[in-house]
């Protein structure tokens, strides 16, 4: 779209281009051509475009991808742009805000990719929104006004690094492209704007709690001229964990790298399981297809050899009738990144379904029950369940969580539809023991 043509459409939805909602309209098409080029899109892409305004970008990506959502935020253009593609089958706009969208229903759209010309006003509280852990994108372009994009890519030891810097970078590789300037808009910002990928981080970090991360950096950059060892909480010796981290003892928050967060956030972590995904020499009971003890065998033996085992899973609800779902960290070594289960995992040799049950929930969640986890259902062994003996418990939760790096990547409460659109849309993003279960559950 020309900058007439983007001009005349804000006219005939009766748009006055809003300050405050920081409407600055891309009227470049050129630009708006190589911004949407950088998303590298396929056919079989999904793309979520937040901010649409009168389509300049959207126009480029119709009839390439699989699926356009649209999220726009004033109702005149939210009409407009639904007026303008009631034909378009694949494509849907939601008149909302970016900042508070339920992000749970994208997921089924995977492979999903991610598009805003973001408003100046709100471009921060929409990426936490929608890019926060766990997130259903695998790239995505975003432009902003110059400064934040600065921010977001920021290296230690300059001034625009900080908590910003660490809560994305710690998540997404950022990568500055191009800045834009105030002509390429109308009307004209009095600031540059520029363009970046995100990319999700994937390698080059251990496991690490990301909400004892978030705390710390919080901390550490709240006088950002203090001393760290000044503004951090209770935790080991300061003097032992500088060494580890080969920084000196006066260090500031500004001067470590991500790599150096993460270790810290590392060593002020008390939970016991944070380095261990499994433990290989964990026993089992053997059993026969009654359920019957056998013998006894090693985990690792257990499943190279296909032995038949126990296990629960326990599908936790919250108050809204949500399921808890959690995602597999990549350590695992079975399944790992898939989607899984509110807590799952194997009985110990001489071990009761119901202790099990009860250990799962402390251990992969932190939820101590005061009441026994009611049985729902009993799931035979089958390739799917790796041969496992599976007891199936549901409790209601409504507290908080906290769940050991190493085992859980993430957890988010789900909507029981969202699930099962998910589930019939992308049935691979699920633990194969999972899907029985869910299965077992909707059969009841």
């Amino acid at each position: 779209m020309t900058g007439g043509e983007i001009r005349e459409a804000l006219i005939h939805a009766g748009v006055m281009p809003s300050k405050q909602l920081g409407q600055n309209f891309l009227i470049d098409p050129n630009m708006a051509r190589w911004i949407v080029s950088q998303l590298e899109i396929t056919a079989d892409d999904a793309v979520v475009e937040v901010g649409p305004g009168t389509g300049s970008l959207t126009e480029h990506l119709l009839g390439k991808v699989r699926r356009l959502i649209l999220i726009e935020f004033d109702a005149r253009l939210a009409e407009a742009l639904k007026h303008r593609f009631r034909n378009e089958p694949s494509v849907e706009v939601h008149h909302a805000d970016g900042a508070k969208f339920d992000g749970r229903q994208l997921f089924k759209h995977r492979p999903l990719k991610f598009l805003g010309n973001l408003p100046y006003s709100c471009g921060g509280a929409i990426m936490k929104n929608l890019l926060s852990r766990p997130h259903p994108f695998e790239r995505a372009v975003i432009m902003l006004q110059k400064e934040v994009i600065d921010r977001l890519a920021a290296k230690p030891g300059t001034k625009d690094y900080g908590i910003l810097s660490l809560r994305t970078q710690a998540n997404w590789e950022v990568k500055p492209l191009r800045t834009v300037p105030p002509e390429a808009f109308y009307p004209q910002p009095k600031i540059d704007s520029s363009v970046a990928v995100l990319t999700p981080r994937t390698s080059g970090l251990p496991t690490f709690d990301y909400r004892l991360f978030d705390e710390l950096i919080r901390r550490g950059f709240a006088q950002r001229r203090k001393q760290l060892k000044k503004q951090l909480p209770d935790g080991p010796l300061w003097e032992e964990v500088a060494s580890q981290l080969g920084v000196a003892a006066t260090v500031r928050g500004e001067e470590l790298t991500l790599a150096q967060w993460v270790d810290l956030t590392r060593a002020y972590d008390p939970h016991p399981l944070k380095d261990l995904p499994q433990k290989s020499g964990e026993i089992f009971d053997v059993v026969d297809s009654n359920d019957a003890v056998t013998g006894t065998a090693t985990r690792g033996e257990v499943h190279a050899q296909k032995l038949m085992h126990r296990a629960v899973h326990v599908f936790v609800f919250n108050k809204h009738g949500d399921l808890l779902l959690q995602k597999r960290s990549l350590l695992k070594d079975t399944c790992p990144g898939l989607w899984d289960s509110s807590v799952s995992g194997h009985l110990d040799s001489g071990e009761g379904y119901e202790a099990a049950a009860v250990r799962e929930l402390g251990e992969e969640m932190g939820i101590a029950i005061d009441s026994p986890p009611e049985e729902i259902a009993c799931i035979a062994p089958c390739l799917e369940t790796a041969w496992e003996h599976v007891r199936l418990y549901r409790i209601r939760h409504d507290g908080s969580l906290r769940f050991p790096s190493a085992e859980v990547d993430g957890a988010m409460w789900f909507p029981l539809a969202e699930i099962g659109a998910w589930m019939a849309s992308r049935p691979s993003d699920f633990a194969p023991g999972f899907l029985e279960c869910w299965k077992k559950f909707n059969a009841l």
